[in-house]
């Protein structure tokens, strides 16, 4: 009974987590979500019980990543982990090791503390961070799939996110290599993801949409991304820890690739009397650009480049179904307009 079944799932709060905990409730899971402030429970308790009818089985616990003995507490008499949280800025930190530290160490307290406490699977939610940078410019462009893996010595192809995600997997399979508690793991790399925001402490990648809708910017950058809706990679997630055939397994989650200018294209028909940029800006203007909007930075390196992914093996494997990446953005359009986060 699934109701008998208790899962620690990191990073509740999170545009990812929330969803992912309002899935696993709606199945009948027991679940303990951690926060990093106290004062962000009783607003994510609301979110979710919007969301769920469930939400009375829900806890919420405060715990930091880098904090070894509340991993060791948490993870007793838990059955899977769903480990989402991560750190992931709105600009670039000025030391790297301000998100690759808590990334990997947060990862491999969590691992540790359930292999002790006989937790059946570990599911990481990584990224194709981890998979499609760190390239010759030769090989930038392709199809990428589970195989294949950022190399982070590559920091001119790279950005200290993507290589924190690259890094904290990586630790998480030396990890399990090693291991001989029988403990089992999964991990997921989605793309941009997308969907729609419950609250407005919304995710990074919302603003692809954000940025499109609001009237702020007068051109796209010739920028894509392999895109998918929140509500798929709970699902995958999900899927990820249940299936047995997923023991020890990497999945994308993606549901196809659009470019900027493509995304635009879809928001203005749906929205014809907003104002939504479809011209295609230079790529040294937006180098030029980035100097004035930090918040650019982190995309340069896939200006001009189109890394795309095979995300057939989920499919295959585990019966996912992603939501069509155009009604991943429509539906972030919608509630981001309607929680009044673009007016």
């Amino acid at each position: 009974m699934k109701e008998d079944l208790k899962i620690l799932l990191t990073g509740v709060t999170g545009f990812l987590g929330s969803h992912t905990a309002i899935q696993l409730l709606e199945k009948g899971y027991k679940v303990v979500g951690t926060v990093r402030d106290v004062n962000r429970i009783k607003a994510i308790r609301n979110v979710i019980s919007e969301h769920s009818s469930k939400a009375h089985n829900l806890e919420v616990v405060v715990a930091d990543l880098e904090n070894k003995e509340i991993w060791n507490t948490l993870t007793k008499d838990v059955d899977y982990v769903q480990h989402i949280a991560s750190p992931f800025p709105k600009t670039l930190p000025k030391h790297e090791d301000e998100l690759i530290r808590p990334a990997k160490n947060g990862t491999l307290a969590i691992l540790k503390a359930a292999a002790k406490n006989n937790v059946k699977r570990v599911v990481i939610t990584s990224s194709t961070g981890a998979i499609i940078y760190g390239k010759k410019k030769e090989q930038r462009n392709g199809i990428f799939d589970e195989k294949n893996w950022t190399n982070v010595d590559n920091i001119m192809d790279s950005t200290p996110y993507f290589r924190s995600k690259t890094i904290a997997e990586k630790a998480a399979w030396e990890f399990i290599e090693n291991d001989d508690s029988g403990m089992e793991l999964t991990t997921v790399c989605p793309g941009a993801i997308l969907g729609p925001v419950l609250e407005k402490d919304f995710g990074t990648s919302a603003n692809i949409v954000i940025k499109a809708i609001d009237g702020s910017s007068p051109a796209v950058p010739k920028i894509g991304f392999d895109m998918v809706d929140v509500r798929s990679v709970a699902d995958l997630l999900i899927k990820a820890m249940e299936a047995p055939k997923a023991a020890n397994q990497r999945y994308v989650g993606s549901s196809g690739y659009l470019q900027f200018k493509e995304v635009a294209q879809i928001l203005k028909n749906a929205y014809p009397n907003r104002k939504v940029p479809t011209t295609v800006l230079p790529n040294f203007m937006v180098r030029l650009f980035s100097n004035i909007d930090t918040s650019l930075k982190p995309i340069l390196v896939d200006l001009g480049v189109e890394r795309k992914l095979n995300y057939t093996k989920a499919k295959h494997d585990l019966g996912w179904e992603p939501i069509p990446v155009k009604e991943a953005v429509l539906a972030c359009a919608e509630s981001v307009i309607k929680l009044g986060i673009v007016s």
